[in-house]
């Protein structure tokens, strides 16, 4: 009996998106809350997932194998696919995150993406920043959890680290495989790679 009540309760909630033009690709496979609020013109993809107290703008696509939960998605966003979006997220107006990435506790600022295979957590971010692929904020110490801030207009290369607590300052750039453990300075590059060695007629030792 609960089973079927619920069933019902899914088709109702189905029918009473589609019928305010929330366009979903295979209806049946894409899960609400009795709580969502969803405003015009969103498209939703096969296997979402929307879970309690999520409320989502106009103009937005939800890709396939998303889950959401407790978080405010604003104007124009594009989340998946495969993205997880837990409780405590604001994504502002124009902001992306794609494919294999989650966001806990974050905002994620006006046209700033995330594109993929990311993990951001505790974090404020400003407007038009890019998280490269790889990259994550080390929130989590093992005792405390602590905030990671990045100023409006900062590239962060590909598999970088970011050690909160931390602030990054806007118009700077993190090279591409650093792990950053110290404040950045406005319009500075921060980099920690090592120097690339070359030895020139390397053999490989046989077996």
């Amino acid at each position: 009996m609960k089973q079927l009540n619920l069933q019902k309760l899914q088709s109702n909630l189905r029918k009473k998106f589609l019928k305010v033009g929330v366009k979903m690709i295979g209806p049946e496979t894409i899960f609400f809350s009795k709580d969502t609020k969803i405003g015009k013109n969103v498209t939703i993809e096969p296997y979402v997932v929307i879970g309690s107290k999520v409320k989502i703008g106009s103009n937005v696509t939800i890709k396939s194998f998303s889950h959401l939960e407790n978080c405010k998605i604003e104007n124009k966003v594009e989340i998946g696919p495969y993205a997880r979006i837990r409780p405590g997220v604001v994504l502002k107006s124009g902001s992306k995150i794609g494919n294999f990435v989650e966001i806990k506790k974050s905002t994620l600022g006006k046209k700033s993406k995330a594109n993929h295979l990311t993990y951001i957590g505790d974090s404020i971010i400003g407007k038009s920043v890019n998280i490269g692929a790889g990259t994550i904020t080390c929130n989590y110490d093992g005792i405390k959890k602590s905030k990671t801030k990045i100023r409006d207009n900062v590239f962060i290369g590909s598999n970088s680290s970011l050690v909160a607590p931390i602030v990054i300052e806007s118009d700077s750039v993190v090279g591409a495989g650093s792990v950053i453990t110290k404040n950045v300075r406005k319009r500075s590059l921060a980099l920690t790679r090592s120097l690339q060695t070359e030895v020139k007629n390397y053999k490989k030792k046989k077996k």
